[in-house]
């Protein structure tokens, strides 16, 4: 790591399964570190990130978060209704996207393996990615399989595009929660990372050590287009809800991006 790739990165979702890996690896890779968390003094992190206070469905808490970052993970998430998806899973991201008024960052946005299926509340998540993809920036979209249920031997990572595997089970794939943190972290300063959507999983074989190449392999997003390369076209702009058409639109016109 170069001081020239070494970013100042907010881990938002940092004392979550995912989260406390992401904060790790992006220590180890020289970056500094901070954690957006709900609460300071239950937060058990490694002491050399900073711990920064604030709550995601509160955007005038996130100011401070987000004060001079250059890159941003997003690994929060909820579960349950579709209520508590749109507030967290989608609300989120558009809150620091709108905190950050329109400054270039570099965004990886973690989501869901499945996510177009339009079942349940991935249509929130799916809304994020969307988000992130009309903010004009740097970004990479990663789609993880089903976490720690891969055995000791399936550390090969595979990375695919489509979203094809929508069985809603294990099926579709698996994944070690560290090898998510770990993609998620290297797309941060991989050029060729910038701009593609994938869905990460692992099958029999070590793991690679360096991820340039593989995500040099991935098609890119297309130009000014919502939805990930090769995603089914079953989310129609004309049938969103209105205020998710002017979130859309309002971080368009924020974006202060060549």
């Amino acid at each position: 790591m170069t001081m020239d790739n070494r970013l100042e990165v907010l881990v938002v979702g940092a004392t979550g399964s995912i989260g406390r890996h992401v904060v790790e690896e992006a220590l180890r890779a020289g970056h500094r570190v901070r954690a957006l968390v709900r609460n300071g003094a239950g937060a058990r992190l490694p002491g050399e990130a900073d711990i920064c206070v604030g709550d995601l469905t509160r955007p005038e808490t996130l100011s401070d978060a987000v004060a001079d970052i250059t890159g941003v993970v997003f690994v929060h998430g909820t579960y349950g209704s579709n209520a508590a998806a749109e507030a967290v899973d989608y609300g989120g991201v558009r809150n620091v996207l709108e905190a950050l008024r329109g400054r270039p960052v570099t965004v990886a946005l973690m989501t869901a393996i499945g996510v177009t299926d339009r079942k349940g509340a991935h249509d929130w998540k799916r809304r994020a990615e969307r988000l992130v993809r009309a903010s004009g920036g740097p970004y990479t979209i990663v789609r993880p399989g089903w976490f720690d249920y891969n055995t000791p031997d399936q550390r090969h990572l595979a990375f695919l595009q489509g979203d094809t595997r929508q069985s809603g089970s294990p099926r579709d794939g698996v994944i070690a929660r560290a090898q998510v943190a770990k993609v998620l972290v290297a797309a941060l300063t991989s050029s060729a990372a910038h701009g593609k959507t994938l869905e990460l999983v692992a099958v029999a074989g070590e793991a690679q050590v360096k991820l340039d190449d593989m995500f040099r392999n991935l098609d890119i997003d297309a130009e000014a287009g919502l939805d990930g390369a090769h995603d089914a076209k079953n989310m129609p702009l004309d049938r969103e809800p209105g205020e998710v058409l002017s979130d859309l639109d309002r971080t368009r016109r924020s974006r202060r991006y060549p």
